[in-house]
């Protein structure tokens, strides 16, 4: 996809999110014996060449551990709009990235609308970001949402708890690992939206991934109740999943 800088013109915010809403899908199974057949997991979006389809790994991991009634496997897709209605094309998960939450998936059918990736190093605290895709999963309807804040804070994944009591093993591995920051937005995400693109809103350009489980439960840790604060994974570590055979 072009972004609207590379095309040497400037866009209204409506015009910009109409554009990104065609790259934004819906993680679902499907299992044909099920009542609905089709279950949304998560939020996903499309890069390269129309047929990547970056999301968050617990959102594919999560699905793929519910078995249908006759023990068998649900089959991993997206959901995209066609007409009126939907169409559930399946999916290979190509590449996983456990460390960062992401996942890379290969999809079937004609190319889609890709979106372009940024660059993290320029994301600045204050900037104005958006990310659109599935808040309440889908439903209300296949119905793609925006929302619209700031980045609020750039701040490491993990925040060591101040009781060694209230570490988890996740915690304990995750700061054994090399420190990485994430993007605190000053913007309310929902649990479907795990895995939506956040956005420049002048130039649509992917910096990061929301992420609404993994990171809450690495840095929220000695909080009882997790706070309504949202995150999202910077997109360099998108480029290198992609890079990933």
């Amino acid at each position: 996809m072009l972004s609207f800088a590379q095309a040497g013109y400037a866009v209204d915010f409506p015009s910009l999110v109409k554009n990104i809403k065609p790259s934004i899908v819906a993680i679902a199974t499907f299992e044909k014996t099920r009542a609905p057949a089709v279950s949304f997991s998560g939020t996903g979006f499309v890069v390269g060449d129309g047929l990547t389809v970056i999301t968050n790994a617990h959102v594919v991991n999560g699905s793929l551990k519910v078995s249908t009634d006759n023990g068998t496997e649900p089959s991993l897709g997206i959901l995209v709009a066609k007409g009126e209605g939907t169409e559930f094309r399946s999916a290979t998960i190509i590449a996983i990235d456990e460390e960062h939450d992401l996942a890379r998936l290969r999809v079937t059918g004609s190319p889609l609308p890709a979106l372009e990736l940024g660059e993290a190093d320029s994301v600045v605290e204050g900037q104005a970001i958006a990310f659109t895709g599935f808040p309440l999963a889908i439903s209300l309807g296949f119905h793609r949402a925006t929302h619209k804040g700031t980045v609020a804070a750039i701040t490491p994944i993990v925040k060591p708890a101040q009781d060694s009591r209230r570490l988890d093993p996740k915690v304990v591995a995750q700061l054994r690992r090399t420190p990485y920051s994430v993007f605190q937005l000053d913007a309310t995400a929902y649990p479907g939206n795990s895995g939506s693109p956040v956005y420049e809103t002048e130039t649509g350009r992917v910096i990061g991934v929301i992420n609404m489980v993994f990171v809450k439960g690495l840095k929220e840790t000695a909080i009882t109740n997790p706070s309504g604060i949202t995150y999202a994974i910077p997109v360099n570590y998108v480029q290198e999943l992609l890079q990933k055979k």
